[in-house]
């Protein structure tokens, strides 16, 4: 009878392995902390970017403390296992993808805003905090949080840290890594370090917050943030000009600059993007135009700031230029701009979105040589830009399902940021490497500086259990 019984299953290594991280994770966590059941993990496994592989986690844990941030750190050193941080993953570079077998760290549960002072002018929070429930609650002390990307209902401080992101304001007020002054990390170890300050000034050291911030989670887990706030300015107007080629709206930007204007925005909408967002919101913007430049002030007088404006961009050929007669016309004009992704989306309904910068002198150079890529590569590809930066977001339209087209719109992305490099910008204004720029990395920073930047990666994380993949 014996030879009749069948042998028991033999469980595989890598299940063994599983089944051993769950176990230690449940020691130190509560059971709503971990997701298992794959297909929800599944959907933890990656950002918003297009042609960035993403594996399948082992498990997605969702902290609320920093003890438990801790212990999984200590647990996945322990272990070797990956663990990859993530935010809302709205992000567009693949920085927040898994990899196969890792814990998925989402951060989205702790989420709350500890501190908002208005004396000393900062916000204390969580990484999970949303960016606009940030904006809307210092604004209730009369403060500001200026950094808003377009993604700023749904992204998240920890996330906006991570990729050190900009928005549509930065012409004015900077990005992330301005209003970053201190920082609680959790480093891969599971040790937790404080970084940087609360104060106004402060020198000690070595600036170990900004090497935080634009570091992709590669570097440690950030469990607390000090930001800077400023005085809550007065509403911003807004004015639109058309003209009749992207080049004439580039010398209308160069003038305004020159002439020592500071606008709270400076935005620029291709006469493609202009298309794709009334096909989407039927939002009126004029279809005839080939290029609509979004000018604000959130000055005393902003209307007088406007009008100056309004006549630099006649000077350079604007085919016609209305200022916004409030604030609730000038709130949708911004709208307009901030459905640009999601309009162009909607074109073929995959997107691949470059982010390229270049100096503003030569914003009209990498506008012209967009055209022409998307000409020869026979695509479409609509821009808008952060055009008081010079920061540009190239978006490819394509259809996924068509393998040609797919990589005609790979190849147009690369060359775009080559174009970007060759004008002497950078391959990332604000959405960081991540997966999807990570081979061009090496073409910007050069042998000298990759070799650092992996020093210091192998000092913060000597088993590469944070991230990996990603940057290099």
């Amino acid at each position: 009878m014996d030879d009749l019984v069948a042998a028991a299953p033999t469980a595989s290594p890598a299940t063994v392995a599983t089944d051993d991280l769950l176990a230690q994770l449940r020691a130190g966590l509560p059971a709503e902390a971990l997701i298992t059941d794959p297909d929800i993990t599944a959907s933890y496994a990656n950002d918003m970017a297009s042609f960035c592989e993403a594996g399948s986690p082992a498990v997605v844990v969702l902290p609320r403390t920093v003890e438990q941030v801790q212990h999984v750190m200590r647990t996945a050193t322990a272990l070797r296992v990956p663990v990859v941080p993530q935010g809302a993953r709205t992000g567009l570079s693949g920085a927040a993808n898994a990899s196969d077998g890792c814990i998925v760290l989402s951060l989205v549960k702790m989420d709350k805003i500890l501190e908002i002072s208005p004396v000393d002018r900062i916000a204390v929070v969580e990484p999970g905090v949303v960016n606009a429930v940030l904006s809307r609650a210092v604004g209730e002390h009369g403060l500001y949080y200026p950094p808003d990307p377009s993604s700023w209902e749904t992204c998240t401080i920890g996330g906006n840290i991570g990729t050190a992101s900009g928005g549509l304001c930065c012409v004015k007020y900077g990005v992330t890594a301005e209003y970053v002054l201190g920082l609680d990390v959790v480093l891969a170890d599971g040790r937790l370090l404080t970084t940087g300050r609360r104060t106004a000034k402060g020198v000690a050291g070595y600036d170990l917050t900004r090497l935080f911030v634009g570091s992709e989670g590669s570097l440690g887990i950030v469990v607390k943030a000090v930001l800077a706030l400023k005085p809550a300015p007065p509403q911003q107007l807004v004015l639109a000009a058309e003209f009749a080629s992207a080049s004439a709206a580039c010398d209308a930007i160069c003038r305004i600059m020159e002439r020592g204007h500071t606008p709270s925005l400076l935005e620029l909408m291709d006469r493609t993007t202009v298309r794709a967002v009334n096909s989407l919101a039927n939002m009126g913007l004029p279809e005839t135009t080939e290029a609509l430049l979004l000018c604000a002030f959130d000055t005393a007088d902003p209307a007088a700031d406007l009008a100056a404006v309004g006549e630099l961009c006649t000077a350079a050929g604007a085919t016609e230029v209305v200022p916004a007669d409030d604030a609730a016309e000038s709130e949708l004009l911004l709208q307009a701009r901030r459905l640009a992704l999601v309009a162009l989306e909607a074109v073929k309904g995959t997107t691949m979105i470059d982010d390229v910068c270049v100096p503003r002198s030569r914003l009209a150079e990498v506008l012209e040589g967009i055209d022409r890529i998307a000409t020869k590569y026979d695509l479409t590809i609509g821009v808008c830009a952060h055009a008081g930066d010079g920061n540009t977001h190239p978006t490819v339209c394509f259809d996924a399902s068509d393998p040609d087209e797919s990589r005609r719109a790979r190849e147009s992305f690369d060359e775009i940021m080559a174009l970007g490099l060759e004008l002497g910008g950078t391959i990332t204004g604000e959405h960081g490497v991540g997966v999807l720029k990570k081979e061009w990395l090496s073409r910007e920073l050069g042998p000298v500086g990759m070799e650092l930047q992996r020093g210091i990666k192998k000092t913060f994380d000597p088993l590469d259990l944070l991230n990996p993949g990603k940057l290099f």
